[in-house]
């Protein structure tokens, strides 16, 4: 196994303790998750780096980093759907958009194609972790100034701004859903 797939699968781990952390609800453990989101949206970067820059370009690298990716976002906005800070149905229509899309992958490659991640569809997955770092940050002041004044003159604009960043990441994520199953039945 190379770097840039030992990468991928460790955003695997990292969703299992991101949901563990998040699960939590203190202000220690919503710094952790922070920081783990952090760690695990780095290696998403960095692994495709590497791939490209060293000539590790793999099939399983193709499939996998985008699994990984699914597997990350979806347990956080999960998470965040349980406890509240976003709307059910948003995460709902995001996570049919990535599992379609991921049977269209695994279908796709028993007919022997291998469907890399299309631009659009990275730069969903740019808004969905802009998104998620918005959020986490919101659970971190709502958890740690809970019934400060300043946070509460301040918290309906966030409210606010955190459901524009998820609407725009729903619609961004159901255009690159049809957008990428256009392009592959073409």
């Amino acid at each position: 196994m190379n770097l840039p797939n030992a990468l991928t699968l460790s955003r695997i781990i990292l969703a299992g303790v991101l949901v563990f952390l998040l699960e939590q609800r203190t202000t220690t453990c919503n710094i952790l998750a922070i920081v783990v989101f952090t760690i695990a949206s780095l290696t998403d970067f960095y692994d495709g780096h590497l791939a490209k820059t060293r000539g590790l370009v793999s099939n399983f690298g193709k499939i996998m980093d985008p699994v990984s990716d699914k597997i990350l976002l979806l347990s956080v906005f999960g998470v965040l759907a349980h406890l509240g800070f976003i709307a059910w149905w948003m995460f709902i229509v995001i996570a049919v958009r990535e599992v379609l899309v991921t049977i269209w992958r695994l279908w796709a490659m028993g007919q022997g194609r291998i469907l890399a991640a299309e631009r659009v569809g990275k730069i969903k997955t740019v808004v969905q972790i802009v998104a998620v770092s918005v959020l986490l940050l919101y659970c971190l002041a709502n958890g740690a100034a809970q019934g400060s004044s300043w946070f509460m003159s301040c918290q309906g604009l966030w409210v606010k701004f955190n459901t524009l960043l998820m609407v725009a990441a729903v619609i961004l994520t159901v255009y690159s859903g049809m957008d990428y199953l256009r392009k592959d039945v073409k």
